[in-house]
């Protein structure tokens, strides 16, 4: 594969959105301490490197509002959901405690006593001392997902990369557990991406990527959560780049 014209294969600054899901492990629901400090572990290395390194949490280990059903409303449900991103803050930041490594955790939901109000200068001044950012409580705004949040964040906090940790090795045509056609691409462009409907990512975060021209690598980290490293130091052979251009 030819290297991409204009693409920085090693930013500066790197956004990795972690799902409920990694964090629950096996188990399927809650926080498994030791995905929890195997996945520390990559986050330091790539610090230690002088990236600077930030996170977005899913809830999804506790509550996923898009499987509520009609027993629970869309806003209730999407405010329980990023409640539980907080609680995955929590465990990181006990992790990054225990490898001992400086972290800041923040939230956009203000949780008075336990975690920190999101402050974009804060958290930008965080990274610039090297201490590794925690973003919990999404975008603080119900109807608008966790993937929005990490491309919002990512923005913000002026980030080369958003490195979109999953359970699949990149984004298919169609979903591979059911589509025996369905093939994986290498690299697909912001445009044909959200052409395709394809909702392996929000539709609303690659939009934002797309506008910022911000580089997004889609991998597989439920196998292997040291597979970070590789997607910050090699984005381009890992998973599926979304960038610019058909």
């Amino acid at each position: 594969m030819q290297p991409t014209p204009g693409f920085v294969s090693r930013p500066s600054r790197v956004m990795v959105k972690l799902s409920g899901e990694i964090l629950a492990g096996s188990a399927g629901f809650g926080v498994d301490l030791d995905v929890a400090d195997r996945l520390v572990g990559a986050l330091c290395g790539i610090a230690e490197t002088g990236t600077g390194v930030a996170v977005v949490l899913g809830g999804g280990n506790f509550f996923r509002g898009r499987q509520r059903g009609e027993a629970v409303d869309r806003l209730r449900a999407d405010f329980m959901g990023m409640l539980g991103t907080v609680i995955n803050g929590l465990a990181l930041e006990g992790a990054m405690e225990r490898a001992g490594k400086s972290c800041l955790l923040t939230s956009a939901i203000p949780v008075r006593g336990v975690v920190r109000e999101w402050d974009v200068r804060e958290a930008d001044r965080a990274l610039s001392e090297g201490s590794v950012v925690l973003c919990a409580g999404g975008t603080g705004n119900p109807y608008l997902t966790t993937d929005t949040a990490s491309a919002l964040r990512a923005v913000q906090l002026r980030c080369g990369l958003l490195l979109k940790g999953t359970k699949v090795d990149g984004v298919y045509s169609g979903d591979p557990d059911t589509d025996p056609e369905a093939r994986r691409f290498d690299r697909i462009s912001y445009d044909r991406f959200l052409r395709m409907n394809l909702r392996v990512m929000d539709a609303a975060a690659v939009a934002i990527c797309r506008d910022e021209s911000l580089p997004v690598v889609v991998f597989d980290i439920v196998s292997d959560p040291e597979a970070i490293a590789r997607a910050v130091t090699d984005p381009e052979k890992m998973g599926t780049l979304i960038l610019g251009g058909d």
